[in-house]
């Protein structure tokens, strides 16, 4: 639980300003906030676009906004192309239904002034802001007039919308009556709207269920559509904006269909226009691909306080939905459930959640509590067109009303973090079955991999293991993550223990790409310890390991290992700037000044002119702005030190005499 979350009822801070101007109301569109978005993915290829294709051609496609405006735009995505996608034109009007439009509301939409836009792969766009009335939850034509576009195609298969093919170039008053079908979007993201400051907006993380399998086509019935439907009904939250953001397969973890819900989390949530609500609905495709049901769900909540505390460093609250049952589908068996149940119940008690959405308790059959209601159930996983209404009912709206700000404190400050780069484990007589291998995409540039032809058993001597030794500062549980790289089933485990325990296996580890995972937590005494890896299957690959009493994943590389051959370079990011130590020498304290641009936790450590690590401080939150910390170094020795300091991208450093 975050025990440093506090919340303060916005009313305190302005109740001055509201004795002083009573019965006025702002109503200003004044920022931008998310009314429509889906989360773009990798077309797979039965589900690219039809004959005749994009190129040349052009494309009207249906979306259902949530929150109205008269000023919009409109956002585009190349992500996963490998090629430029060019569109030549772009217009919106108001949808009749079928592929009608009402011509006479069509606009054209501009880019940087211009009518045509190309998006470079990897890359996205948006239109200039553009005058139009939208009103709220209304159908709205895009259509595409495209130029070259690129074979592998970004876009959202499970849009339960049609969309309309024509060949050639259209217009407003092209028929579009013979244009070819499909029920997929192509390159459209996100429409946002300029809103009042009352107005905000809520994300939803999700997998098919929330991206509206069960629902009607063309309907606009999936359960986030009854939900947006009753927000906009409430005065009390009637600015309230829906964003769905799920994908029909995906996984939390891991390889599924689309990237992972934790490596999606910044660009589907955390930066969607105006959100002030995120709900994490996502698990179940976990849970039914599991080889462990307990160890994954272990790795679910671990996912899920990493993402709790990403939404939260941003002032996001964030809401758990539990895992619905499943009982009749090919998912279920009864390891499958106990990872359900320990899920749900660390969502429903476990405090780290700002409040639960219990789909679980809202879906399940009352007679037989592992399954979904009979009237609810598409195929014992999924709602019907009525199961999805039902849950969109179900919703506590009040969960959405209330005016207050999340006021976060990083529960990182005061924890301890220690990190090893992997390949630094293999030595002459140690790590006969892992290969060192160089990669730019691995911290330090080189991983371990695993080179075994065939799964090896929990090994008998010491020869083809690795070893992390390391001192805990303090007696309390401590958990060991590691950066890895395991594409399938078949690739994802490794023996484990530490100190003088018993090898166990650390299995269904499966990545996308280069992920952290959590490998086990043990309650620790102050000392020494010893953590022992070993293969078990060819093909893992090892980047690096970290100890934390933080119990919330890591990210990106992670932190510097302090005992290697020399320290990281130094990397200065525009808007950070480390001023210096002062006094210097200095006794007993002194004073680091620094300038960030944005608010962020610190990480300070004092290196010998060795690079050998002589002394790491708990990383420290800061505001933007200029900052002045204050650094104990009365347990040092006399002499010269470098001092170094890092913030996300940011790495730089400065010397310091101590005198004791």
């Amino acid at each position: 639980m975050f025990s440093s979350r506090l919340i303060f009822p916005r009313f305190c801070v302005l109740s001055l300003l509201f004795c002083l101007s009573v019965g006025f109301t702002s109503t200003a569109a004044t920022k931008w906030v998310g009314s429509w978005s889906t989360a773009p993915q990798l077309v797979e290829t039965n589900n690219n676009p039809p004959s005749p294709g994009l190129t040349d051609n052009a494309l009207r496609q249906i979306i259902k906004v949530s929150l109205g405006g008269d000023t919009l735009r409109l956002k585009f995505s190349n992500e996963f192309s490998t090629s430029p996608v060019t569109l030549e034109s772009v217009y919106i009007a108001v949808s009749k239904g079928g592929g009608a439009i009402e011509a006479s509301t069509s606009k054209d939409l501009t880019f940087g002034g211009q009518s045509t836009a190309t998006m470079q792969p990897g890359a996205v766009v948006y239109s200039d802001p553009i005058a139009f009335t939208l009103t709220p939850r209304m159908e709205l034509a895009i259509t595409i007039n495209f130029g070259q576009t690129s074979a592998s195609v970004t876009g959202h298969p499970g849009s339960r919308t049609t969309s309309y093919l024509l060949s050639g170039f259209s217009t407003p008053s092209s028929d579009f009556s013979t244009a070819v079908r499909t029920e997929h979007w192509y390159v459209i993201n996100a429409l946002e709207v300029r809103a009042p400051e009352e107005a905000y907006a809520v994300a939803i993380l999700g997998n098919s269920i929330t991206d509206g399998r069960g629902s009607v086509t063309d309907q606009q019935n999936r359960w986030t559509d009854i939900f947006s439907e009753r927000l906009l009904k409430q005065p009390e939250t009637s600015q309230v904006g829906v964003l769905n953001m799920g994908i029909g397969g995906n996984c939390v973890l891991g390889n599924c269909l689309g990237p992972s819900g934790v490596s999606r989390f910044e660009r589907d949530i955390l930066n969607q226009a105006g959100v002030k609500w995120a709900v994490i609905f996502e698990g179940v495709n976990d849970l039914g691909y599991a080889t462990n049901g307990a160890q994954t769900a272990n790795n679910l909540i671990a996912a899920y306080k990493q993402l709790i505390n990403a939404a939260h460093a941003k002032g996001i609250f964030v809401y758990g939905a539990t895992i619905m049952p499943f009982k009749g589908n090919g998912y279920y068996t009864a390891d499958h459930e106990v990872g359900r149940g320990l899920v749900n119940e660390w969502i429903r008690h476990g405090g780290a959640f700002d409040g639960v959405i219990d789909f679980d308790k809202a879906m399940r059959n009352p007679a037989d509590t592992l399954s979904l209601a009979t009237d609810l159930q598409a195929d014992y996983l999924h709602p019907n067109a009525a199961g999805h209404r039902a849950m969109g009912n179900y919703v506590d709206l009040t969960l959405f009303s209330g005016t207050d700000t999340l006021v976060w404190v990083d529960p990182r400050v005061g924890s301890e973090s220690i990190w090893m780069e992997a390949e630094r484990m293999v030595t002459a007589t140690r790590g006969k079955n892992f290969q060192q291998v160089a990669d730019a995409a691995a911290s330090n540039g080189m991983y371990l991999k695993t080179v075994n032809n065939v799964t090896a058993a929990a090994p008998a001597d010491s020869a083809g293991t690795v070893y992390f030794q390391f001192t805990a500062s303090k007696d309390t549980t401590y958990h060991i993550y590691a950066r890895l790289n395991c594409p399938s089933y078949d690739d994802d485990s490794y023996w484990i223990k530490l100190d003088n325990g018993a090898f166990s296996m650390a299995n269904g580890l499966v990545t996308s790409g280069w992920q952290w995972k959590l490998l086990g937590s043990y309650n620790l005494t102050a000392g020494s310890h010893v953590f022992v890896m070993a293969n078990r299957e060819d093909g893992a690959c090892l980047d690096k390991l970290c100890v934390s009493s933080y119990e919330g994943i890591p990210t990106g590389m992670g932190g510097d290992d302090p005992l290697l051959t020399g320290l990281l370079p130094i990397q200065r990011v525009n808007g950070f700037k480390l001023a210096g130590l002062t006094p210097n020498p200095a006794f007993g304290r002194a004073e680091l000044a620094l300038e960030v641009p944005l608010a962020t936790s610190l990480a300070m450590a004092l290196y010998k002119l060795d690079g050998t690590l002589a002394h790491q401080w708990p990383n420290q939150n800061v505001t933007a702005g200029q900052q002045r910390v204050s650094l104990d170094v009365s347990t040092l020795p006399s002499g010269y030190y470098v001092c170094r300091v890092s913030a996300g991208p940011f790495r730089d450093q400065c010397a310091l005499l101590i005198t004791q």
